[in-house]
Parts: C-alpha cells; structure tokens; sequence
C-alpha cells in the first residue's frame, strides 16, 4: 500500500516535547487520539507563549537601562521558545505535506 493514511502513519507526527538526551519524539497514529489532542493543546501554548515573550521582549528593548542579565536571561528565553515554534512548525509544514484523504 502507497500513499493514504498508512504512509502519514509511518512516517509520524513530530511532537512538540522531546524524549531522553533531547531527541525528538513522533507519534504513529491517525491523528485523533488523546496524544494528539494533547500535543495539539501544547503547541497551541507555545505558540502563545513566544507571542506573549515577544511582547516582553519588545518592553524590555525600548528601555534605556537594561541590565546585561536581564538582556541574556531574555535571550535564552526567546532561544527556548524559537525552538519550540520552529518544531511546531515543521509538524505542522510535515502534515501539510501528506493530507488525510477522505
């Protein structure tokens, strides 16, 4: 079998957590699991999050006195949440790529 939900199955939804040594985690299954709803509400969250430190981020710039710790502990931050964003973004750009068939 070509194509259709077992090849979406194999290749796995990319997760936005990972697992032990920070190796990346993917789910099998057919999208409408506990798991993915989860993982949905998770990136939902990360997204809101990097949003909500944007906003932080841009308060704290346009102060004229920014410590160098408060600078560096803000740029862990929005380095953390980049890389979240950006692995919600290629699961989300993967499952663009192979649509469930009807």
């Amino acid at each position: 079998m070509t194509g259709g939900a077992r090849d979406r199955a194999v290749a796995g939804r990319l997760l936005p957590w990972t697992g032990a040594e920070g190796r990346p985690c993917y789910l099998v299954s057919d999208g409408t699991g506990y798991v993915s709803r989860l993982a949905d509400e998770i990136e939902d969250v990360q997204i809101d999050m990097a949003d909500a430190l944007l906003g932080h981020a841009a308060e704290l710039l346009a102060e004229r006195r920014v410590a160098s710790a408060e600078l560096h502990y803000l740029a862990r931050r929005l380095s953390e949440s980049l890389r979240d964003v950006k692995r919600v973004a290629e699961s989300r750009g993967a499952r663009l790529a192979h649509p469930p068939r009807s």
